[in-house]
């Protein structure tokens, strides 16, 4: 638990001195937000947006977006590097396991969407008067549901991608796909066919429903809570099997 502590003050540390990865996970998505509220304001139309007002509809698909880049731009960074660097090999000869650093990452990654979550919905409170998450102690919860899963993903694309860089590019490439199609950007109703289709593909999507439905004190979405799940169970699978090929190493 000391070396967990240690491990996760350190990454931590190494996340804030990131500033790219700070702009993407805390800045972008609370500027973007802004302005999305101020032009679609809080007037329903049953038409698009599930029929809630355009600003409490954004401020829950948000808070998911958050989670899920603090899971897939940042950590898979870090693992990658390591692993090029050859770090992975020396925590294996030290007495400090591999799988103490993934909970590391995993845990500042909890961190830092938990951080950008509280940020982005004071902002919008305030600023646009959207509500607070009415059933908070469903989406408290769903919420690190949802930070753990996206983290877990991050471990895995860290632990496959060759090198930093191709973590870094894919994971600037799933934020704009999570940011456009997963409920963030244009309505869904308003998406073509096709868009629709790779929307209800995308976990964030899921993830994003999942918090909205508790957040606007409306009945579960269970296919996104299966979903969300899912993901989080396959992940761990995943990185078991790739944590084992990396100590045969």
């Amino acid at each position: 638990m000391k070396a967990f502590r240690a491990m996760t003050w350190v990454e931590l540390k190494l996340f804030v001195r990131e500033p790219l990865t700070v702009v993407f996970v805390l800045v972008l998505p609370i500027v973007v937000l802004y302005v999305l509220n101020g032009v679609f304001g809080q007037t329903p139309d049953p038409t698009v947006w599930e029929g809630l007002p355009p600003a409490d509809f954004y401020v829950s698909s948000y808070v998911a977006l958050v989670a899920a880049t603090a899971g897939v731009l940042s950590l898979p960074v870090h693992l990658a590097g390591y692993r090029e660097q050859g770090v992975l090999r020396r925590f294996r000869a030290s007495a400090v396991r591999p799988s103490v650093l993934l909970s590391a990452h995993v845990a500042v990654t909890v961190i830092v969407a938990t951080v950008g979550a509280v940020l982005l919905t004071g902002v919008s409170a305030l600023a646009y008067g959207t509500d607070l998450p009415q059933r908070w102690w469903e989406v408290v919860p769903g919420f690190l549901l949802v930070a753990v899963a996206f983290g877990l993903l991050g471990g895995v694309l860290g632990l496959l991608l060759p090198t930093a860089r191709a973590a870094q590019g894919l994971g600037v490439l799933l934020f704009f796909v999570f940011m456009m199609l997963g409920g963030a950007g244009p309505p869904r109703e308003v998406l073509p066919t096709a868009m629709r289709r790779i929307s209800d593909a995308i976990p964030v999507t899921h993830a994003a429903r999942m918090l909205r439905e508790p957040w606007v004190a409306r009945e579960d979405d269970v296919t996104a809570v299966v979903v969300v799940v899912g993901l989080l169970l396959v992940c761990l699978v995943v990185l078991g099997w790739r944590m084992r090929v990396e100590a045969r190493r």
